[in-house]
């Protein structure tokens, strides 16, 4: 991607304001047509002809299942030397809402590396339940984000707010190799806008997850290429229920010489285009770290969604990450199958998922979880931040001659 003037794009997946653009005091607007595919018109990694495992959904995404709605603010704003608390800009937020309404889910939660943040994390082990949005954002926007989420929850619900939605989450990865991190440009009206989109959705027709350089992954590196929000998903047949998983994450890890894409050693076989981050170079943003989101329709309990919250990780060591020393890799996962009324005074009959019966969404987990991070990097686009600083997008005509040599095209 190009430096850019000014701007703030929301993009959501429901399918009637797709590509709104929303405007704050000051800003002046871009966004893309009506998105082809990811939202953006660019490739995912099946169109390019890379093989996966198993069935995906329809859109092949989080949004695959039903009720999840995700939006994202990018702030891209600027060029040259770093200025802290003008700019350069290269940041935002993602939101997620399990089901369109505020009602607890339950959820489970795990870490494969956690030197990271993600909040909220504590009244999941207490409750088994996640009351709210997910949001991911940069390291240093997770308390304006944290506080924001609490204040629109609290003016939709008034005094009927749960005092478990006064510790909502957010989770982060660090984008200040691209963007003025300290300058604190994500704002509570950011925050706003795009849980006033998931939130407004209603009965709009679930839509594909804009991916790349979007959102909460505008600034993010992975595997040395230009990294950022991938998403996946996986449809059991029907003699397994005919669940869906689906997976977003926010993807800001792993070496180079580690990448792994479809078994072939694609780090190794493209080992140049290194980020170019001046002083900042160390490590090439290797010791960082990815969020990532798991939703599925099965009725589980929290304890088995913690189980499906660990797979994750075995996802990103698929692709080559390695929980890093300095990468914060923490996974949320939660099932829209059951959405409680915490006010309820009387016992309560929920359905669960017989334990030997959850091994083909444990498997899917780790499907969806691979194919999103390669979405992220195909999606992902190259991109020069503070100080000139650049992220080289992985090139797709390379990684088809790689994956050629290995007999590993499709198509």
């Amino acid at each position: 991607m190009n430096t850019m003037s000014r701007r703030t794009v929301l993009s959501t997946s429901a399918a009637l304001c797709m590509s709104q653009i929303v405007g704050f005091p000051g800003m002046a607007f871009g966004a893309s047509a009506t998105p082809v595919a990811n939202g953006q018109g660019t490739p995912r990694a099946r169109d390019l002809g890379i093989p996966f495992v198993g069935t995906p959904g329809p859109l092949n995404a989080i949004t695959d299942v039903a009720g999840v709605r995700v939006a994202h603010i990018t702030l891209i704003e600027g060029e040259g030397a770093l200025e802290v608390g003008t700019g350069p800009v290269r940041t935002g937020l993602t939101a997620i809402l399990p089901r369109g309404d505020l009602l607890p889910v339950f959820a489970g939660w795990n870490v494969l590396n956690g030197i990271g943040e993600m909040t909220g994390t504590e009244v999941i082990d207490e409750s088994g339940f996640l009351t709210g949005p997910v949001l991911t954002t940069n390291t240093l926007s997770v308390g304006v984000v944290r506080d924001a989420v609490t204040s629109w929850v609290y003016e939709r619900l008034g005094p009927d707010v749960s005092l478990f939605v006064s510790t909502p989450v957010v989770g982060e990865t660090w984008d200040g190799f691209l963007s003025d991190i300290n300058g604190h440009h994500v704002t509570s009206e950011h925050v706003y806008a795009a849980l006033d989109a998931v939130g407004g959705a209603g009965d709009a027709a679930p839509a594909p997850v804009e991916e790349g350089n979007v959102g909460g992954g505008v600034g993010m590196i992975c595997h040395g290429f230009k990294g950022g929000i991938g998403s996946a998903s996986r449809r059991l047949d029907a003699a397994n229920g005919g669940y869906t998983v689906g997976v977003l994450v926010q993807a800001n890890h792993g070496y180079r010489p580690n990448l792994t894409i479809a078994g072939v050693p694609a780090g190794q076989e493209i080992s140049d285009l290194m980020p170019e981050l001046g002083e900042m170079a160390r490590g090439g943003g290797k010791d960082s770290s990815i969020i990532g989101v798991v939703a599925t329709d099965a009725p589980l309990l929290p304890h088995q969604l913690k189980r499906l919250a660990k797979r994750v990780g075995l996802g990103v060591a698929i692709v080559g990450g390695r929980g890093e020393d300095a990468s914060g890799d923490i996974f949320l996962a939660f099932s829209t199958a059951y959405g409680a009324d915490l006010g309820n005074q009387d016992v309560v009959s929920v359905d669960m998922l017989p334990f030997f019966l959850t091994d083909p969404l444990l498997e899917a987990t780790v499907q969806a979880t691979e194919e999103a991070i390669v979405n992220a990097l195909v999606a992902a686009q190259t991109m020069t931040g503070i100080d000139g600083n650049t992220v080289y997008a992985l090139p797709h005509d390379r990684l088809r001659d790689v994956l050629r040599k290995y007999n590993r095209l499709t198509s």
